[in-house]
């Protein structure tokens, strides 16, 4: 009996290979806005810093991107429901509301300059144009990530048994969701 029982493989703990990937791909973006606030903070205390309020838009973009989290978290529960036409309906309106945080960081920065704070000059505007350009060219490949779920899902490639793309394509949406938040308030109580 003992020697069965030794015999038997042991279960091990395995990730998809392209949720992994992907998951390396979230820590080495983790660890670039780590290196831009970390520099921020450093470059600040060092003085010469333009202090000036952050625009009333980036206000309106960060709850556009929160509520895109919850259409996000709806297509999701859509797919694992095979409820196809909300799936599609609920992949547009997270791709919506992406473009309409986009759209509201371009005002935003309309909104720096009008504040004299430049990409070029004085380094805390310089920041604030980088770290929100960054994430939004994060953004933008989101987006397009959403589009390819959404030509899989009229190809009906995507359902509840193979959920792997849009689950990846969640953790992506979401986790750049939770990081604008964080870089929204690192920005507003760091001035």
């Amino acid at each position: 009996m003992e020697q069965m029982m030794t015999d038997q493989p042991q279960r091990t703990f395995s990730v998809h290979p392209k949720k992994f990937a992907m998951w390396l791909f979230i820590v080495s973006i983790t660890m670039i806005f780590a290196a831009f606030t970390s520099a921020y903070i450093v470059r600040q205390a060092e003085g010469n810093w333009f202090e000036f309020e952050l625009p009333m838009v980036f206000y309106y973009s960060t709850a556009v991107i929160v509520a895109s989290s919850a259409t996000m978290f709806w297509a999701m529960r859509s797919a694992k429901k095979d409820n196809f036409s909300n799936l599609k309906i609920a992949i547009v309106i997270t791709a919506i509301l992406g473009a309409i945080f986009l759209v509201l960081q371009v005002i935003g920065w309309q909104h720096l300059v009008e504040v004299s704070a430049y990409f070029v000059g004085n380094p805390s505007g310089s920041f604030v144009y980088v770290i929100t350009g960054v994430h939004g060219l994060h953004v933008v490949s989101a987006v397009v990530y959403l589009f390819v779920i959404l030509f899989a899902v009229f190809k009906m490639e995507i359902h509840s048994k193979a959920l792997v793309r849009l689950e990846m394509c969640a953790t992506y949406w979401h986790f750049l969701d939770i990081l604008w938040v964080y870089l929204f308030f690192f920005l507003l109580f760091n001035r």
